[in-house]
């Protein structure tokens, strides 16, 4: 056992300069802290097996689950079942920093929508 962090974890690059740390990666659980530059936002999409949980750290998260629209401040969370097509974006003009845990595994689990 170790501690992690943003430092020692696996580090990845996804949409357009986004940043992902892999703070616990195996096929049953994993979390995940990313990074959102303003305007910046995930595809539009859903998964079948995941179960997923958004907790933001810093900034404001719009989040769309199934057409309907929320607002995420510092310290607030919010679940997305399989299935719940859903988006994440950043809408303000700082960074957005959040924790995503999945359950199991997102990556590989992803089906994308069309808009």
């Amino acid at each position: 056992m170790h501690i992690v962090n943003t430092k020692n974890s696996e580090h990845y690059n996804w949409g357009n300069k986004c940043d992902g740390w892999h703070l616990l990666k195996n096929d049953n659980l994993s979390v995940i802290q990313e990074k959102v530059p303003p305007g910046c936002f995930e595809v539009k999409h859903y998964h079948n097996f995941a179960h997923q949980f958004f907790y933001v750290i810093k900034g404001t998260a719009t989040i769309e689950i199934d057409n309907e629209i929320f607002s995420l401040y510092s310290f607030e969370g919010i679940e997305v079942k399989p299935g719940q097509i859903h988006q994440l974006r950043n809408e303000t003009m700082d960074d957005l920093e959040f924790i995503v845990v999945s359950s199991p595994k997102s990556h590989g689990d992803k089906v994308i929508v069309e808009n």
